[in-house]
């Protein structure tokens, strides 16, 4: 059971600004950190790139993503996620997401751009949607 999510603050803005530079399309990209005990520590977000280029929904490059797991590793953290923008949604998992969402240990964050910029994280286990507590530190 997760206690708390910890992300700091410039690896959230950069969540943020990646939105806001590939507006209208989603964005993309993986979580980086670490878990102790029953807190995660998000230490480092990867960009990657929406390769559908479309503003409701996306896909990741295989190449990209091997390469960004192999810097991950480097680093000495844990792939613990990913992350994508909703331009003209709530911050909530699309029927797409939940359908797609195939890693019952991932962390899912999803940033909406809708009214205003909403973050949010999740799991999701067999279409279960389960909101998850985090802190900005």
């Amino acid at each position: 059971m997760i206690n708390m999510i910890y992300i700091s603050k410039d690896q959230f803005e950069k969540i943020v600004e990646q939105a806001k530079n590939e507006f209208p399309n989603e964005c993309c990209g993986f979580l980086a950190g670490t878990k102790e005990d029953n807190d995660v520590y998000i230490k480092k977000v990867y960009a990657l790139r929406n390769t559908d280029e479309s503003s409701e929904h996306f896909s990741m490059d295989p190449k990209e993503q091997f390469d960004t797991v192999r810097d991950i590793r480097n680093e000495g953290l844990v792939l613990l996620g990913n992350y994508h923008s909703h331009p003209f949604s709530p911050s909530r998992p699309s029927e797409e997401d939940k359908r797609l969402a195939f890693d019952p240990n991932a962390f899912y964050g999803i940033l909406s751009l809708h009214n205003d910029v909403v973050f949010n994280i999740f799991k999701i286990v067999k279409g279960d949607v389960e909101k998850l507590e985090y802190k900005i530190i």
